[in-house]
């Protein structure tokens, strides 16, 4: 099991933990050779992963996108909400190709709360994962707004289309597919809305999904490998003391695996 938070110096963060997530690649994909650096310097066996690049995700009018250095071509206007345009099929080939180079193993697609549930929307996912190149790489999807709620239809389409479903565990249990072997949690604090990224996690918080995710490597014995990333303010302090919690219930922290 993977944990991970990134507020500190990479040397030390490589010291800490054995993953981490990417977030920078979410406002500006950065290029080949940053990502060459990145996996060079990092010690044997330590895992990257990665969000994708906002555009293919979020729509311009997203607040987001104020921190583009500068704008992806062709028609801004087919960009966004994971449509099979031909701008958004690009955009996934630049994050691909970051995602080999660097040697990441799942690229998150977040998607923004104005994506909502509808036939359209379902259609335009299908369509979507359908047209682009995954190979090399595990493709996780968090969704947002009310996809979580509908869990049938969203079990049909991750499942369907070979996704993994990125979730936080403390808000909604996570679509676990047959044969899956990931999972990926992605904490953004307790209470608020979607998000609550002032929360510091108690003890008894972080006890509380120890022993969760015990009980689902206890009962799906398919599952390998349990990311989990915090997303708050306090992420650095709270990543290490769940690694304590973690390791008094017997959880395999310290697994790496071999590039």
């Amino acid at each position: 099991m993977g944990v991970a938070a990134s507020p500190f110096a990479r040397k030390r963060y490589y010291e800490k933990f054995n993953t981490v997530e990417l977030q920078n690649t979410f406002y500006q994909l950065p290029s080949l050779d940053y990502a060459k650096r990145l996996r060079s310097e990092a010690p044997p066996g330590f895992v990257f992963n990665m969000k994708a690049w906002q555009v293919i995700t979020h729509p311009p009018r997203s607040p987001t996108w104020r921190r583009l250095r500068k704008p992806p071509p062709g028609n801004l206007e087919n960009y966004g909400y994971l449509r099979p345009t031909r701008e958004n099929i690009e955009a996934w080939r630049l994050v691909h190709s970051f995602a080999i180079e660097l040697g990441a193993h799942v690229v998150v697609l977040q998607t923004p709360p104005s994506f909502r549930y509808s036939e359209e929307n379902v259609a335009n996912i299908t369509k979507f994962f359908s047209a682009v190149e995954r190979g090399g790489v595990v493709v996780g999807w968090e969704p947002r707004a009310d996809w979580n709620l509908k869990k049938e239809v969203l079990k049909e389409i991750i499942c369907r289309m070979g996704l993994l479903h990125v979730v936080d565990p403390f808000r909604h249990q996570p679509v676990i597919c047959a044969g899956q072997r990931i999972l990926y949690f992605r904490l953004h604090g307790i209470g608020g809305r979607e998000v609550n990224y002032r929360y510091r996690y108690t003890d008894e918080d972080l006890q509380r999904l120890a022993s969760y995710i015990h009980e689902i490597i206890t009962s799906k014995k398919d599952i390998k490998e349990i990311y989990v990333m915090f997303n708050n303010i306090y992420m650095g302090e709270d990543a290490e003391r769940f690694k304590t919690i973690a390791s008094r219930n017997d959880l395999p922290l310290c697994r790496k695996r071999s590039r």
